[in-house]
């Protein structure tokens, strides 16, 4: 019996769309997975959820372009709560469950320490995390892309300051007992003992507390006329406030990763504080990648973009204009020389975070806080 035209069109009619789909599957590029291990809960989340809209505006305007070279972006996100065990069990997610190219965007020193073991046993690209420990900087064990400047160049800033402009002397440190309090108050050291001077006190409270009472007995009692903060903007806005309740007014200095406008608008009262800072405040900035930001916010209705938005956004701008100079798919090994040849070929990224062209020097920014 003949089969007519029809029926042997319905009898193939399958096998056709199977072929179509298969060289449809085969010929689109895959997507590129990073995983972002931050804070997204505790005393420390507003830090994490504004590195993560910063990158994801950007992220979510290159994929509504096509992506990278035909590969959209997928950024997965898990909580920390910025505690180190929660950490490491998010990067044996990202790595075996759900198979990221590289981590991205990582927060903080205590959870980037916890996990320093992996990224030395596996060699993922550990791209631009929010923390600026030596070890992220100098451990040629780890497969590290930073941009921002180290703990020490924050710390030098803020002795300079204390010292050379506001003439103290009688000098304490606030610090939170962990890695990230310890790399800084080695910087803090550091940079005091080259005007011959010494901390007056230390005191020290316990991350994602707001145990400061003792600290804050110990160093009221001490006679120092100014503090060095390390923490996050929580506890410090209440050691802050309740310092000034009890009489007690000295100068302050924070580093970039209190979160300057956070920890601002949780003070009560007139304060002589400075932040250190690794980006410029985009709001008086002439770079085109501050008017670009400022434009993408206004596009996301963010009313108050600040250094943390702006931050997270330029990772994902340098990490997208490494990634387009690579073949697709992605590969890890063209992916970090492409990091490296964008953050030193490009102009505008460049001026950014460092002195001049010829140097890798990384600049610090300065926020002054003002009570209106």
């Amino acid at each position: 019996m003949k089969l007519s035209h029809i029926q042997i069109y319905f009898k193939f009619l399958p096998w056709l769309f199977a072929f179509v789909s298969c060289f449809c599957s085969a010929s689109k590029p895959p997507e590129i997975k990073l995983g972002m291990s931050i804070a997204l809960s505790g005393p420390a989340k507003q830090i994490g959820e504004q590195l993560h809209l910063g990158s994801q505006t950007y992220f979510d305007k290159l994929n509504k372009r096509g992506g990278v070279n035909g590969s959209k972006i997928n950024l997965i996100v898990a909580d920390d709560g910025y505690e180190p065990k929660r950490a490491v069990n998010n990067t044996h997610r990202f790595i075996q469950d759900e198979n990221v190219l590289a981590l991205f965007g990582a927060m903080g020193t205590p959870t980037s320490h916890a996990v320093s073991p992996i990224l030395e046993k596996l060699r993922i690209p550990y791209l631009m995390p929010f923390s600026g420990a030596d070890f992220l900087h100098l451990n040629p064990t780890i497969n590290v892309f930073n941009i921002r400047a180290s703990y020490y160049d924050e710390a030098k800033v803020q002795i300079e300051y204390l010292v050379e402009e506001k003439k103290h002397t009688k000098i304490g440190f606030l610090i939170q007992a962990d890695e990230f309090g310890y790399v800084v108050e080695t910087g803090l050291l550091k940079s005091l003992s080259k005007y011959n001077l010494k901390p007056i006190k230390v005191a020290r409270y316990l991350r994602n507390t707001h145990d400061v009472d003792r600290a804050l007995k110990t160093l009221k009692s001490s006679g120092v006329t100014a503090i060095c903060l390390v923490g996050t903007y929580s506890p410090l806005s209440k050691f802050i406030n309740t310092a000034f309740e009890e009489d007690f007014k000295p100068d302050y200095t924070s580093i970039s990763f209190a979160s300057s406008p956070d920890l601002f608008s949780s003070l009560k009262y007139p304060t002589d504080l400075m932040v250190t800072e690794v980006v410029p405040n985009p709001a008086q900035c002439d770079n085109s990648w501050c008017k670009e930001f400022l434009s993408d916010m206004r596009d996301k209705n963010i009313d108050r973009p600040t250094r943390l938005h702006f931050e997270g956004y330029l990772n994902a701008v340098i990490f997208s204009l490494a990634a387009t100079s690579c073949e697709s798919p992605l590969e890890a090994k063209c992916l970090m020389s492409q990091l490296d040849e964008t953050f030193r070929k490009n102009k505008e990224i460049h001026e950014l975070f460092t002195y001049s062209e010829q140097t890798d020097k990384h600049k610090v920014y300065r926020s002054l806080f003002s009570l209106k």
